[in-house]
């Protein structure tokens, strides 16, 4: 007979017990769907500089930087330019009656603040500038690419870059060099522009256009300080911050990239400590502002109109102040369509301020185009250029047979 025992139902291995139904209180459930997870501030963080990271890309494709500088410069046309060009048609006379010789004078007055802005580069390079002659035709070449291609001063900064280095002046140095050089000359202007903005309200009044000048000017104040302060006295942070940062970027060498940085904060302490370099690269940057700014007065003075040095200082600050924005190339629309109204709320009748103003953009800023590509041929075509090409040929070709000899003589297993 069976054991009243074994008639009583036996728990299986594989069926749950009352004890295995309730979950434990620190263990989670093991089944059911995940419950969705809060965004924690990294993955924001990471969606926003995706964001960041596609507009960058859409602004570097050139189609759409030249649409949104074609618009830009068809806006300027049309609603600052065009409907003063009826005046200066009915006024077309001034042109029997211009002074060719002030004319004539606002060119060479160009040249020589072109001639000044080559002198700054001298200076900024220290030891390893070339000759005065080649800086000039860098600047030149510069220039025109500058006035052709959107993106501000960035893509005639890459070339120089580029012709400074084939040059046999080290990374490191042109970069300190152009970047010193246009920060420079950036702040120098902003002085400058302050200076005659302190003299010329209390005579003249307040635009809403000057504080939004003055905007731009200590934003960069700010920037350059923050630079400075970080390659001067946080460097050795700064660097492993940038080497941490660059180890991240893909195609990227972060060894390389702070070598850079660390020669640049070199050059520049160099450069704070040499007060005497560092007033006379401010003294070029001044006088290529100055007489740049006194070629704009000479042109509006051909056409019968006096300005006065303070009001055409504020003018031309203000213009091109704003013309950094990159929107158009070398703010082309945007310097005609702040010089030409500030003139004429300085006094100016409207005709001889587009006539002046429209003269000095051609000597300013279209007769550089050609001028610059000429001095690019003869950077890359010219005898020096030849000599140049054939001892890079030759090194490489020495170089090439280097590695072919150590390859032979390590064997034919030697990997």
């Amino acid at each position: 007979m069976d054991d009243p025992a074994d008639a009583a139902p036996r728990h299986r291995a594989d069926e749950p017990t009352a004890h295995d139904a309730v979950p434990p209180q620190d263990e989670a459930p093991r089944t059911g769907p995940a419950p969705q997870a809060e965004p924690s501030g990294a993955a924001r963080r990471t969606r926003l500089h995706r964001a960041f990271a596609r507009i960058r890309r859409w602004w570097q494709k050139p189609p759409f930087r030249w649409t949104v500088a074609v618009v830009a410069l068809v806006f300027v046309l049309e609603y600052l330019l065009l409907p003063d060009l009826a005046n200066v048609r009915r006024s077309l006379h001034l042109l029997g009656a211009v002074n060719v010789v002030g004319l004539l004078v606002g060119v060479a007055l160009e040249v020589v603040a072109l001639l000044a802005y080559a002198e700054l580069t001298h200076t900024v390079l220290l030891t390893d500038a070339p000759k005065r002659s080649k800086l000039f035709r860098i600047n030149m070449s510069s220039l025109a690419v500058s006035h052709v291609v959107p993106g501000g001063t960035a893509p005639g900064t890459a070339l120089a870059f580029r012709l400074l280095t084939e040059e046999g002046v080290p990374s490191g140095a042109a970069a300190f060099g152009l970047a010193t050089q246009g920060v420079g000359s950036a702040v120098v202007l902003n002085l400058l522009f302050w200076l005659a903005l302190f003299i010329s309200i209390p005579l003249t009044g307040y635009n809403p256009l000057y504080g939004f000048a003055a905007l731009v000017g200590l934003v960069l104040f700010a920037a350059f300080a923050a630079i400075v302060i970080l390659l001067t006295r946080g460097q050795r942070r700064g660097l492993e911050s940038l080497h941490a940062w660059a180890a991240k970027v893909p195609l990227v060498n972060p060894d390389k990239l702070t070598a850079l940085v660390q020669t640049i904060a070199d050059r520049l302490r160099i450069l704070l400590r040499n007060r005497a370099l560092l007033v006379h690269a401010m003294e070029w940057a001044a006088a290529n502002w100055l007489f740049d700014a006194a070629s704009l007065w000479v042109f509006v003075f051909a056409f019968g109109k006096a300005v006065s040095p303070v009001d055409l200082l504020v003018a031309y600050g203000l213009a091109n102040i704003l013309a950094v924005i990159p929107v158009t190339p070398s703010g082309l629309g945007v310097v005609e369509g702040v010089l030409i109204p500030t003139l004429v709320g300085f006094h100016v009748t409207k005709t001889v301020a587009i006539l002046g103003v429209l003269s000095y953009r051609l000597v300013n800023f279209w007769l550089p185009i050609p001028a610059g590509g000429a001095c690019y041929l003869t950077l890359r075509f010219g005898r020096e250029g030849k000599e140049r090409r054939q001892e890079r040929h030759e090194r490489e070709r020495h170089h090439g047979a280097r590695s072919a000899r150590r390859m032979r003589e390590a064997g034919p297993g030697a990997s």
